[in-house]
C-alpha cells in the first residue's frame, strides 16, 4: 500500500530494529504505558509479528523517497471485539502530515478491501495531539473509559453512519 509520500509494507522479521525504535522511544510510549525494557523487545516485536498472520494486519510506514523508516501502524481487534487502527509515529515526524495521510488509508482500506463497516481507535484523552489527528480523519467521540490507569478516549468512524465521511 502506499500514500503520496509513504510506502506500506507489511512487517516483516527485518524490521526488528527499526520497530525497536518505536518501543524504547518515550516520547513515542508516553501516552502507550511507557518504554518497552530492552530485554522485552524482542518478544514484543516476535507476538506482534506472529498477531499479524492471525486477522490483524501490521504496516511499517517507510518514505517514498528514502525509504526510511517513520513509524508503525495496525487493523487489529480492540477489547471491544471491533477493528481498531492503531499507530506509532517517531517524533521526528509529528505535524509533518504523515500519520494523517496513512491513517486515511488505512481507513480506506478497511472500508473498501476488507469490507469492515466501523473502525475504532482508542487514545488517552491526555493525547491532544492524537485525538485532533483523529477527528481530522473522520472519527468522532464516542466514550470515554478509564483503562490502563488513565482516562481514555474511544473513537469511531463508520462507512454508513452519520458519523462517516468515508461512504
Amino acid at each position: 500500500m502506499e500514500t503520496l509520500r509513504c510506502f506500506l509494507m507489511s512487517l516483516t522479521t527485518d524490521d526488528f530494529e527499526d520497530v525497536k525504535n518505536i518501543y524504547v522511544n518515550e516520547m513515542v510510549r508516553k501516552y502507550l504505558g511507557g518504554i518497552i525494557p530492552e530485554e522485552h523487545t524482542k518478544a514484543k516485536f516476535i507476538d506482534t509479528l506472529n498477531r499479524s498472520h492471525n486477522d490483524a494486519y501490521f504496516w511499517v510506514v517507510r518514505l517514498k523517497d528514502s525509504s526510511q523508516f517513520i513509524g508503525l501502524v495496525s487493523l487489529d481487534k480492540h477489547i471491544t471485539g471491533g477493528t481498531e487502527v492503531s499507530y506509532e509515529f517517531l517524533p521526528d515526524w509529528w505535524g509533518c502530515g504523515y500519520a494523517t495521510e496513512v491513517i486515511s488509508q488505512i481507513l480506506n482500506f478497511a472500508f473498501n478491501g476488507l469490507k469492515i463497516n466501523k473502525v475504532l481507535a482508542e487514545t488517552q484523552t491526555a493525547n491532544v495531539a492524537s485525538c485532533k489527528l483523529l477527528e481530522g480523519v473522520g472519527m468522532k467521540l464516542e466514550s470515554k473509559l478509564q483503562r490502563f490507569g488513565e482516562e481514555q478516549s474511544l473513537y469511531s468512524i463508520e462507512t454508513n453512519g452519520s458519523n462517516s465521511q468515508l461512504s
